[in-house]
Formats: structure tokens, sequence, C-alpha cells
């Protein structure tokens, strides 16, 4: 969908001018994973109009195949305004123009099944789930179980505003399609509001079913829990360093086969580098950009979640939703360095053009 962005802090009311962009969690995530070099095809529906010629166009021009976006000719594409105050903050306001949009016309039946199935990853995000019946039908449909399918990547994304009245079913709705991923990543705060669960351990425990659960805690890191049928000490694959610095598109597999008796969890904690915010928006998206990225690059644990902050503050240091991610020479140098020089690390604005991160003392 098309997002307006406030053009000055304050009221939507007081709020006098906008600057147009682009916005949709899944298209997000496509625009800045092909940013990354790699292949990326964006699934959508938008309204034969101009603000869906614009959508098509801009998506594109990120390198996103969008060769599989409909136009509906009979709704309009979608958009939204937002303040510029943190998602989080109790000052932030969000006003959606979607009802009846091209997008919450998606169903299995106007998507089908082998135009979303022919890559290494399907990402799915729980913003679609809310829009509509036939959206929630379409996700219910891609997380169900399904030989050959892809690695399902699942981005809850709980917005109490999206499903209204409905928010408690919301929050069941999103578990029972988080529970059919295979790669999962939810806030801790969002899971405290869907689920009242906010500890990571207690996440895991009402979500023993993805292969992997990224849990984020915001400035203070995210947290993997990954199945494994070795309980043994981590391998190389596990260090932060990077496993290849060729794109291996897409190494990702299906989840460890093993029996469920010998399944354990790989827990791993990156905390986030200090970064000096610009908008507090687009790390979700961004986050999770980076640590797909680093899962078809088959990295190890650490390095994906150090690959998933490093996105973030991309992100964190623009003040769109979008951010031009560190070449990748760049971002692995900064994924493999040790725990200490990691805890000094310090972004500001302009962070990923040369080098430009500040190390605190």
């Amino acid at each position: 969908m098309v997002t307006f962005l406030p053009d000055r802090a304050g009221r939507l009311a007081d709020v006098p001018s906008f600057t147009r962009a682009i916005g949709g969690a899944e298209s997000n995530v496509a625009c800045a994973l092909a940013a990354a070099g790699h292949r990326a095809k964006w699934v959508g529906r938008v309204g034969r109009d101009g603000f869906g010629d614009h959508l098509v166009e801009a998506i594109g021009a990120y390198g996103v195949d969008v060769s599989a976006v409909r136009r509906d000719p009979h709704r309009p594409t979608g958009v939204y305004f937002r303040t510029a105050t943190d998602r989080a903050s109790d000052a932030h306001e969000v006003v959606y123009y979607r009802a009846g949009s091209a997008a919450s016309a998606m169903s299995p039946q106007t998507v089908p099944y082998a135009g979303v199935a022919d890559g290494r990853i399907l990402h799915l995000s729980g913003i679609t789930a809310a829009l509509s019946a036939p959206c929630l039908a379409l996700v219910r449909a891609l997380t169900a179980p399904r030989a050959g399918r892809p690695l399902v990547s699942f981005d809850v994304n709980f917005r109490p505003g999206l499903w209204g009245d409905e928010a408690g079913e919301g929050g069941r709705v999103l578990l029972e399609l988080a529970r059919g991923a295979d790669l999962v990543f939810v806030g801790a705060d969002e899971a405290e509001a869907a689920w009242g669960v906010g500890e990571p351990e207690g996440i895991r425990a009402l979500l023993p079913e993805p292969a992997v659960l990224v849990v984020k805690r915001g400035g203070e890191g995210a947290v993997l829990f990954e199945r494994r049928a070795d309980a043994g000490p981590a391998g190389p694959a596990d260090s932060a360093g990077p496993a290849d610095s060729a794109d291996s598109a897409d190494s990702a597999g299906p989840a460890d086969s093993a029996g469920p008796a010998a399944l354990v969890d790989l827990v791993a904690h990156v905390p986030a580098p200090r970064v000096d915010v610009v908008a507090p928006v687009g790390a979700g998206d961004a986050f999770a950009a980076g640590f797909l990225s680093g899962t078809l690059r088959g990295l190890g644990a650490v390095a994906r979640l150090r690959h998933g902050h490093l996105a973030a503050a991309a992100a964190l240091t623009v003040p769109g939703d979008l951010a031009a991610p560190p070449r990748r020479a760049r971002a692995d140098r900064l994924a493999g360095l040790d725990d200490a020089a990691w805890g000094r690390l310090h972004l500001g604005p302009g962070w990923t053009g040369d080098d430009q991160e500040v190390r605190t003392p």
C-alpha cells in the first residue's frame, strides 16, 4: 500500500503535509532482500490506479520481481497515514484506508499456490491475515502442511488497530498461523499484547512447533531458538563470522527431519548495537530481511541475528521504512566482530556508507 509520512511531528490533526512512500510488511522485506543482492519476488494485488502504478514501479525499482502482482480494476490501492512517533508510544497514530482495497481481495482463488511456492523461502505477515476473511483463508492455506513447500517464514506483526474489536480473536488466529510456519519472528511486546506472554522462554513454550523462533526485544537485542537434532557444542556454522561470501541462493532448506525425541533447541542471544535513531519505523521488516539473508547464505545463528540487527539499524537511521543496506562485505565484517567489539558498536546516520560507525569507549 501507499504510505503517507508526516513532514513534521505532531498529531495527524495538526500535520499539514505528508510525503508519499511505499509500505507493506512483505514488500518491505522483498525490497530489502533484493537490495542486499538476493532474488526476490513480491506477490500482491493493487488497484488499477495511479497509486498502484507507483507501488509496482517503486518496488520493481529495487530489483524485485513484480510479475506476479495483479491489478484490480474494481478496487483501489490501499493507503495509510501515520505520525512520526514510535509505534510503541501512546502518541502514535495510524489511520488505514484499505477496507475494500485490492489487497483485501486476495484469497486462495486469486493467488494460485504455484505463484508463491517457486522460491526457497516464502515470507508471510500477520498483517495480511487481518485484512479480510479471504486474506486470512489465503494465509491459512499457505501455512498449512504441504509436501515440498518452501521454508515458510511468518512475521506475527500483531496490529490491534487492524483487528479492531476482534483483537483477542486476532491474537488466537496469529498463534495458529505461527504454529504452522517453519520460521517465526515476533516482538516480545507484541507477544505480550497478543498472548499475554513476553519472556522469550515463555513464548517458545507457547510456540514449540516452528523450527526457528526469533524473539525481538528492541534495544535489548534478539533471542533465537533453533530446533536441532544434536545438543552438542556449537560448530563453525554457529560462529558469528560469515560462512561463505558467495550467495548460495539460497540454501535454506526444510526443518530438521530427525525424530521428535532427538530434537532440542539451540538458543542464541545477540544484543542490539547502539543506534542513533532517526525514525523508529521499518526496523522489524528490515530485521527479518537481514535474518533471511543470512538464512539464504547458510550462516550460523549468531551471524543471522547480527545481520538482522545491522539491517534494522540501517532502517532506523533513515526517515522512511526502507534503507539501503550496508554492502555485503561491510556487513560481514561487522557481523564477524568479537563480542567485545560488537558490544562497542555505535551506528548513526550514514553508517551504511564508508566506515562511519562509531565505537564507544
